[in-house]
């Protein structure tokens, strides 16, 4: 089941990513550290309505955050849509015991329901151009790559972005 998040879940959320930057690092993937994701990251998500978990069992095992706030980072990119009616997917997460499952998968569909229901042009987000697996996954998801970022405190590699047309004006 997906749901908003409440403030008393943050504590499962960083454990859940945490978990996650510790098998990234592991793979040599290194898209998150100490700086990203933390605490401090998460805190407005819940009052703003952004952070939804995914929850088996009263148990949360996962989490992403749907935003229609424009990262600064990515005011150059070149958006196939204009910067006006989008959602941006960050932080989007599977505790590591429940991976490879079609939880990730479930989510975004989610995030695409979510976003058709409040008629948004696109969802936008980035991966680290060393992942791979994710690459993989938002192309098979239909995201298109539109151009790289940086973020100096994660990597001195870039981050892809993606974007994925739901609606055209």
């Amino acid at each position: 089941m997906i749901r908003p998040a409440i403030k008393s879940d943050l504590a499962e959320i960083i454990k859940i990513t945490k978990a996650c930057a510790s098998k990234m690092i592991s793979e040599n993937i290194f898209q998150w550290n100490e700086s990203y994701p933390r605490l401090s990251q998460f805190e407005k998500d819940p009052e703003n309505k952004s952070l939804y978990v995914y929850e088996e069992k009263d148990t949360i095992i996962g989490c992403v955050v749907i935003s229609s706030d424009i990262d600064l980072e990515y005011t150059d990119v070149p958006w196939l849509t204009p910067s006006e009616h989008n959602y941006y997917v960050h932080r989007l997460a599977v505790h590591p015991s429940f991976q490879r499952q079609g939880i990730a998968k479930k989510m975004m569909l989610f995030a695409e329901k979510l976003s058709i229901e409040n008629k948004i042009l696109s969802i936008r987000l980035d991966t680290f151009s060393g992942n791979l697996k994710n690459q993989s996954f938002y192309a098979s998801l239909g995201y298109k790559s539109v151009g790289n970022i940086y973020y100096p405190n994660q990597s001195e590699l870039p981050f892809i972005c993606y974007e994925l047309i739901l609606h055209k004006d």
